[in-house]
């Protein structure tokens, strides 16, 4: 019997695992490098979010709602999150540019620091409104959050979906 057999590195309880941890935790970013350092998964284990340029989707009016903004005032990010090798996670991010400062926003704009990251000096916390297991080749589950600065006020919302190679230790 492999070690992949075994119930406690099952993938389907690993997956529901992390995304337990994720679902309790303030930011995806940081979970993620900790799974990544728990794992030995990179010699640096550190989240990179990689820029998908040139595409954008509008949000949706129940995005805009739980963003509390207008079309005009909302802008989109698409980014895979790495550690090293490994992908973790495909995101759409739904921000409002004005509730950021003006470094966060040319971070968000020119580099590839993962959301979470950016926005850690306002203290953020998610509230998730969907979660859902996954079964295809790649994806293992999906969340969708809101995320709020501490003062409670809206600064985006993230669809996130979270990859196999999270489990690329086994």
């Amino acid at each position: 019997m492999g070690a992949c057999a075994t119930p406690a590195n099952s993938p389907t309880l690993l997956a529901q695992k992390l995304s337990a941890d994720i679902l309790a935790s303030p930011s995806a970013t940081l979970t993620l490098e900790k799974w990544c350092a728990d794992h030995a998964m990179a010699t640096e284990p550190k989240i990179v979010a990689r820029l998908v340029r040139g595409t954008n989707k509008p949000a949706s009016s129940e995005t805009l709602a739980r963003l509390g903004a207008s079309a005009a005032e909302v802008k989109y990010r698409r980014v895979q999150l790495y550690c090293g090798a490994h992908l973790f996670s495909e995101a759409d991010n739904w921000y409002v540019p004005s509730r950021l400062a003006p470094e966060m926003n040319r971070l968000l704009d020119e580099t590839d620091t993962p959301f979470g990251k950016v926005v850690q000096p306002l203290a953020p916390y998610r509230r998730t409104f969907s979660s859902a297991m996954q079964q295809s080749p790649t994806a293992l589950f999906e969340h969708a959050a809101v995320l709020f600065s501490a003062s409670h006020q809206p600064i985006a919302e993230v669809r996130e979906t979270y990859q196999r190679g999270t489990l690329a230790f086994l």
